[in-house]
């Protein structure tokens, strides 16, 4: 029976910690700190470990933390195609380090992952560089609309969450919150705006609604990740299955939020082209742009969960599961409700939209 190489790696690491290595037993027991480094000199060396395919020895610089400027020596096994031991070090190759401080001194450095978070604040520049360019004065509006979106999740939201509130009422009041700061200040105190708000918040509060009531006719657990489970066994007790709603209220709220403001903003500019349009004829034009937006945004939606579940999906049917299985998975589940809920919210968000739109905008009354 040929036993699977991943078994024999956690094997490895159980012998490790139990019986043989009492350094990295002992590493355990002690704080951890983490820094950035970048390999000076680094030699392959002749593997003494079972399994392994290249045991390499590095001179990292550290280039952050109370030790900048220090050199220190790690060990590294290397395993082509590996999921765990995948790092090859090269010269030159930026890491992350965890190590074990003792009365101001390094006692035990290793190494941790590679070094990626340098790219994603490139990323990140070319991202609010480009909105500044293109968008100008709206695209600093659209900065600042980002940057208090990311301040409600870090220290509204997540920390409500952790302290055991109840994750629905959260996710709705934070989204209310986002939609009304984003409108007013993309768009101004103004009817676009105020239709768009009504419209959203409309749109947002039946896809949570919806996936609420669905989420009860099909028992749907929430433990459909590993992520899930793994907050189960904190010290805080955190209500997972209502996190799987609440999350689909904040993940709706992109796509609602342009849906709601696209057609605001058509309707506004149809009213000022044609300041003597009826709100009849106002919301049923109006209506007909966002009918051009339902189609695409709905697809919009939804593929944009089908692709975070592609190697899922390969899985499914590389095994060729029965569809009666695959649909009463609760992963599946869990993904089908997300997307569709989603995309009804935004639909919804459309008549309302322009209806709001018709009765502000109009000037012929």
């Amino acid at each position: 029976m040929r036993i699977p190489q991943r078994t024999l790696y956690f094997a490895l690491l159980f012998f490790f910690l139990f019986t043989g290595s009492t350094a990295f037993a002992n590493f355990a027991d002690e704080p951890q700190h983490f820094f950035r480094g970048k390999v000076i000199s680094v030699e392959d060396v002749v593997s003494a470990h079972p399994f392994a395919t290249l045991d390499q020895e590095a001179e990292v610089l550290l280039t952050s933390g109370p030790f900048r400027g220090e050199s220190v020596f790690i060990s590294s096994t290397y395993i082509e195609n590996d999921y765990f031991l995948n790092v090859y070090l090269e010269k030159g190759t930026e890491i992350i380090l965890v190590a074990s401080v003792e009365d101001g001194v390094i006692k035990e450095a290793y190494l941790h992952d590679i070094a990626r978070d340098r790219g994603l604040y490139y990323l990140l520049a070319a991202f609010i560089l480009l909105l500044l360019l293109v968008g100008r004065m709206q695209g600093l509006k659209t900065v600042i609309t980002l940057v208090f979106t990311g301040i409600v999740i870090m220290k509204v939201i997540l920390p409500l969450l952790l302290l055991g509130y109840e994750p629905i009422p959260v996710a709705t009041f934070s989204a209310i919150v986002i939609i009304v700061f984003t409108f007013l200040i993309i768009g101004g105190v103004n009817a676009k705006s105020f239709s768009a708000i009504l419209g959203t918040v409309c749109g947002v509060t039946v896809a949570g609604l919806l996936a609420l009531w669905v989420g009860e006719i099909s028992h749907l657990t929430g433990f459909n990740s590993e992520e899930a489970q793994m907050l189960s066994f904190m010290e805080q007790t955190i209500n997972i299955r209502g996190l799987l709603f609440a999350g689909i209220i904040i993940g709706s709220l992109g796509a609602v939020t342009d849906v709601g403001m696209s057609v605001a903003s058509a309707a506004s500019e149809i009213s000022c082209a044609n300041p003597h349009i009826s709100p009849y004829q106002l919301t049923r034009a109006a209506l007909n742009v966002g009918r051009d937006i339902m189609g695409t945004m709905s697809n919009t939606l939804v593929l944009a969960y089908v692709g975070s579940a592609m190697p899922l999906l390969l899985l499914l049917l590389g095994y060729e599961m029965e569809w009666l299985k695959i649909i009463n998975l609760d992963l599946i589940a869990t993904e089908f409700v997300r997307g569709i809920a989603g995309s009804i919210g935004l639909i919804v968000a459309i008549p309302v939209t322009a209806a709001a739109a018709g009765f502000m905008m109009s000037r012929k009354k």
